[in-house]
């Protein structure tokens, strides 16, 4: 199945891609850890689940398959419906479906599907060429009871050296005088330059005041004022260009349709975490729905409007 290659080159650049009306595979990074019993060391990873209730095409996948099959992305997205549709029939036979390198579906009791992972490979790039690898235990010897029989036999005793203490007292009394003397000079200092630096701001008030009584200011030409024109978009229809996992790609898109000439823009995260582009907004329904049909007609088939009342 050439679907299950894509969602594994997908899953080592995003951590989460969706499968059209199936489910999205979701990624989770777990750091490097060391089993005590066992003493195996074991990089970190990313470890796989799946979420049947995204369902909705983000074109990730799609996008991908359309560039390397280099066929049209509506065709893409039909290939993917058509292998969705072939992986469901066989699991309400109750087949149990092996995704290489991904993992295993299946339907339990209740018609839900269950995940099972394959931890075959690790879809995290930083831990590229680790591999888990087993450490004998570190074995350390104890010398207490040598350093013990060693005491016994030659003790040491310590003793304080005995010494005059005489000329620290002379040493002590001489930096004490030392120190007010230069206490004393620090403080006349400081005090003559306060009173250096008041006169002088005293003097500079004084021609300060002099300068603005004596000056005029005449205005004969005043300069027009400046009239700031900003066209902010309203409505409650929306041209959706696509939704994007990543930050990023939602804003090279913004950059390109606006290059293209539309008034494109990022109108937030939607429920699922994507971030929705859209190509304008408009306040009349009608007006949204033929944007709508130009747009698919000239350049993106699967434009869809979108009713939402932003903040």
């Amino acid at each position: 199945m050439q679907l299950e290659t894509y969602i594994s080159d997908l899953l080592y650049r995003y951590d989460c891609v969706t499968v059209p009306q199936l489910g999205a595979f979701l990624t989770n990074r777990v750091s490097a850890k060391l089993h005590e019993s066992t003493h195996t060391f074991y990089p970190p990873k990313k470890v796989l689940s799946f979420n049947e209730q995204l369902q909705n095409n983000d074109g990730l996948l799609c996008n991908y398959m359309a560039e390397i099959e280099k066929i049209p992305y509506q065709v893409a997205v039909e290939k993917v419906a058509k292998q969705v549709r072939a992986i469901k029939s066989y699991l309400i036979e109750g087949e149990t479906i092996t995704l290489q390198n991904i993992g295993e579906l299946l339907l339990n009791a209740e018609g839900k599907i269950l995940f099972e992972p394959s931890y075959n490979v690790n879809y995290l790039t930083d831990a590229f060429g680790l591999s888990h690898f087993n450490a004998e235990a570190v074995q350390r010897e104890v010398y207490k009871e040598t350093v013990e029989a060693i005491e016994a036999k030659a003790p040491i005793v310590l003793t304080p050296e005995k010494r005059s203490s005489n000329w620290l007292k002379y040493a002590a009394a001489a930096v004490i005088l030392l120190g007010l003397s230069g206490f004393v000079v620090t403080n006349y200092y400081n005090s003559q330059i306060e009173q250096h630096n008041q006169i002088a701001h005293e003097q500079a008030n004084e021609q300060l005041e002099t300068k603005v009584q004596e000056a005029t200011f005449v205005i004969s030409n005043p300069l027009p004022a400046a009239t700031l024109t900003i066209e902010k978009q309203t409505g409650n229809y929306h041209v959706v260009a696509g939704a994007f996992r990543v930050e990023d790609n939602s804003t090279k898109k913004v950059k390109q349709l606006r290059e293209e000439g539309y008034k494109a823009r990022k109108i937030g995260v939607n429920r699922y975490g994507l971030h929705e582009v859209v190509y304008g907004s408009y306040d009349n329904r009608r007006d949204a729905i033929n944007a709508m049909y130009s747009i698919r007609k000239a350049s993106n088939p699967d434009a869809w409007l979108l009713v939402k009342q932003l903040d």
